[in-house]
């Protein structure tokens, strides 16, 4: 958890970006993915076990959020190498620990907080860990503005500021099982962070407070409406392709992720808006493809079998591929067998022959809250 001024993982992007804070708060929330509740899941685990003399790792297996489990493997390949590495990292047990404690600036930048996962004192050095649990994007511990957050807001938090007193360095810490990266620098590397930081607020706070495009792009979700974006996508657009030479193209190359990144924020806003009822003009929500399935995996299995077709290929075969082996008999499979499931909604223009999606639930939620 963080402000929704400014945190630890947007603390780079509103360095870089901070016409960005504007633009963020006019986007819907997004709704929370399996990733980040299995993230979740984990982060509460390890906290819970390090605040605890007696909980074991083995203890939180089927743990459950939003419908993610924490299933064996996480518990063994994630949640378990964390801890071991922690040991390396304190191998006599000797660091004092603060766990998933709530840092910020007090009256230098108001409402600007995070929760850090680990802040602890080691001899002559202030450590500030953070847990990853995330397979996708390597993250390195060097000049990793998140913990750079989470440590010069610890220092002026109460809770933590006992980390900083009398120490001399500062070390960085990600532990992104089965990697450990550790980064050792100068309580100066976290002043310059901290100024940076409160130039970069007050700008945000202004009415036309910069906008810069660059790798923090990556996770904002603003980019739909980003005026810089939305530009660069013009510009591409209009360029004639047979005007180009190598290094415009490697120019555009360097850009794609950004345009990616853009067109994916649009379509995930659009899917968003319409799903919580908010009209865009020209789409609707349609039912994806649906795909078919056994209706009753037992009844399936049953009368193939005593159709003479073996149905089982380590799992139940799929009903076009029971249609293909019974084509040869001339045999066809009962209506009742078989459902369409549809695998979730997308957004197509209101041209598109399929029916529109009613959201049921929310339109029933609505009118029993009207009833009530």
């Amino acid at each position: 958890m963080h402000s929704t001024l400014v945190g630890g993982s947007t603390a780079s992007r509103v360095i870089n970006c901070p016409g960005s804070v504007a633009l963020v708060a006019k986007m819907p929330v997004k709704p929370a993915s399996s990733y980040a509740d299995e993230g979740t899941l984990l982060h509460d685990a390890i906290a819970q076990i390090l605040l605890s003399d007696t909980a074991l790792p083995d203890n939180f297996i089927g743990r459950e959020l939003n419908g993610t489990v924490l299933t064996k493997d996480l518990v063994e390949n994630k949640l378990k190498v964390a801890l071991d590495a922690l040991d390396e990292i304190d191998p006599y047990g000797e660091m004092e620990v603060e766990i998933e404690a709530r840092v910020g600036f007090g009256s230098l930048i108001p409402d600007a907080w995070g929760s850090a996962d680990l802040i602890g004192r080691l001899g002559q050095r202030t450590i500030v860990l953070d847990w990853k649990f995330g397979d996708g994007v390597a993250v390195e511990a060097e000049n990793n503005k998140q913990l750079l957050f989470y440590a010069a807001a610890a220092r002026h938090t109460e809770q933590t500021r006992w980390a900083f007193l009398g120490t001399r360095e500062l070390e960085l810490i990600i532990v992104q099982p089965p990697s450990v990266k550790r980064w050792v620098t100068t309580f100066d590397t976290l002043d310059a962070f901290e100024d940076a930081l409160t130039r970069a607020v007050k700008l945000a706070r202004e009415a036309d407070a910069p906008l810069q495009v660059g790798e923090h792009c990556r996770w904002c979700n603003a980019k739909p409406i980003c005026p810089l974006m939305t530009g660069a996508v013009d510009r591409a657009l209009k360029t004639r392709i047979d005007a180009l030479d190598g290094e415009q193209i490697s120019h555009w190359m360097r850009q794609a992720d950004l345009i990616e990144g853009w067109i994916k924020g649009v379509r995930d806003l659009a899917l968003t808006m319409l799903e919580n009822d908010a009209p865009v003009a020209g789409y609707k929500m349609v039912s994806k493809r649906a795909i078919r399935q056994w209706a009753d995996a037992e009844a399936a299995t049953l009368w193939l079998t005593s159709q003479g077709v073996d149905p089982m290929k380590q799992e139940l075969i799929s009903p076009a591929q029971a249609e293909k082996v019974l084509k040869k008999s001339k045999l066809a499979l009962p209506d009742d067998l078989v459902v369409a499931v549809s695998s979730g909604s997308t957004v197509v223009p209101e041209s598109d022959p399929r029916p529109a999606v009613l959201n049921i639930g929310r339109q029933l939620t609505a009118a029993l809250t009207k009833l009530r």
